[in-house]
């Protein structure tokens, strides 16, 4: 595979960004190699600075489920651009957007909007802290909410503890508000109310984990941090900037038929514009500046292009069916390769939640934690993804991230690519 244009394009970038990029996972460091440098894609399809030719499953990290410049979708982000990208004032289509939404999603009753999952995330726990009047925040291993300071934190020692920074420059005030416990762990959850009854404003959870493998979550857990949040009087975040309209309309939320306090979301809700939303009861979010005293701005929040990309792709997602078909191409992609792993009895699970899979070198039927995510499967990874581009699949360049079904995969791609993903697996356990 020809990849000197993007080569060449990656030693500028090295000159003029931090590891030559604007993200890190971008700089393929987990896999080996060089990054690839995208220039178009269409539907299901990618392709490179060197002319090189991808079906795509990466989808920008999961916003492009109708696929790759989708004719509705575009046609609404140039005809408002063309009329100016943003105001800093409101716009129709900050209320067309949000009507939809709360027309879909019972969950909600009243949203805000955002530039990214992020600063949903962020917001979401200023409004809990605000609502409750308390400080601490209680998050889960192997959960990410965005670059927040006070949720950029991992477990420290013993089974219910405050947490220690994952990143420099986060002040140890801030880690100090922050209680680390393990997920689908409710001896520990339910120590760490104990241990700080009455100081908790928010339990924060990713619902359908995605950042870390996918650990996927019973529903009696999450269904008792309902119960206890309940209880006590803590506001319960499900941060659903993956889940949410991937797995329906609803996210994981409809999907467990659990009503949280607040929800973030991010990605799908932009069409592939920077975009990002929190929302809660009216009640809850009565709390927001210039209603309340939480305060909360963005310039471009809520700018028209991307609400009216936004708008143009959600339209697409209510219509019937939609969800079933695209739960139906992956049901079909996972199984026909697990089938081969197994018959081949190669450590190998693939898992899947809607139109969500992820690659694990493993033989656990349920990994719910990231402790149970075997330590060599970055190892096995790294040649399975080289191969894989070889073949023209493009996976996000790291083993712990998740993969994503578009409606523009049609069954041809599904079938290449399980040739091609089983392919992969005899490269990685026959060489």
């Amino acid at each position: 595979m020809k990849q000197s244009n993007s080569e060449a394009l990656f030693v500028e970038a090295k000159k003029y960004f931090p590891g030559g990029v604007n993200s890190p996972v971008r700089a393929f460091k987990s896999v080996g190699g060089n990054p690839l440098f995208f220039e178009r894609g269409k539907g299901s399809r990618v392709w490179d600075a060197d002319g090189n030719e991808f079906i795509d499953f990466c989808c920008s990290w999961g916003p492009l489920i109708l696929g790759h410049a989708n004719d509705s979708v575009t046609e609404a982000i140039c005809s408002t651009a063309a009329k100016g990208a943003s105001f800093g004032a409101p716009t129709r289509e900050e209320n067309e957007l949000a009507s939809f939404i709360l027309q879909h999603h019972k969950y909600l009753e009243k949203i805000r909007f955002v530039s990214s999952g992020t600063e949903a995330a962020m917001s979401a726990i200023r409004l809990a802290r605000g609502y409750t009047g308390r400080d601490k925040v209680l998050k889960f291993e192997g959960c990410y909410h965005g670059h927040v300071d006070a949720l950029l934190v991992k477990a420290g020692s013993g089974l219910a503890t405050l947490g220690t920074s994952s990143s420099a420059g986060i002040p140890e005030a801030y880690v100090k508000e922050t209680i680390v416990v393990p997920l689908n762990d409710l001896e520990a959850f339910d120590a760490a109310i104990e241990m700080y009854k009455g100081q908790i404003a928010v339990v924060a959870i990713e619902p359908v984990p995605a950042n870390n493998g996918l650990l996927i979550q019973d529903g009696v857990f999450l269904k008792h941090l309902r119960e206890v949040c309940t209880r006590e009087g803590i506001v319960l975040l499900f941060d659903e900037v993956i889940s949410g309209f991937r797995l329906g309309f609803e996210g994981a939320a409809g999907y467990y038929g659990i009503q949280p306090d607040v929800l973030a979301f991010g990605k799908i809700i932009g069409g592939g514009m920077p975009v990002g939303a929190y929302g809660a009861s009216a009640e809850i979010m009565s709390q927001i500046a210039p209603d309340g005293p939480v305060y909360q701005a963005g310039t471009l929040s809520g700018n028209p292009v991307a609400m009216a990309a936004g708008l143009a792709q959600l339209k697409e997602l209510a219509k019937p069916g939609f969800y079933e078909e695209l739960e139906r191409k992956t049901n079909k992609l996972v199984s026909a390769i697990q089938g081969h792993a197994d018959q081949k009895n190669y450590v190998f699970r693939m898992f899947n939640m809607g139109s969500i899979f992820w690659v694990s070198f493993s033989k656990e039927k349920a990994i719910r934690r990231m402790d149970e995510i075997p330590e060599n499967s970055g190892q096995l990874f790294a040649p399975f993804h080289r191969f894989l581009l070889e073949r023209g699949i493009y996976l996000g360049p790291s083993g712990y991230e998740v993969g994503f079904v578009s409606a523009a995969h049609t069954d041809a791609d599904i079938d290449k690519a399980i040739v091609d993903f089983c392919d992969a697996l005899d490269f990685v356990y026959n060489k």
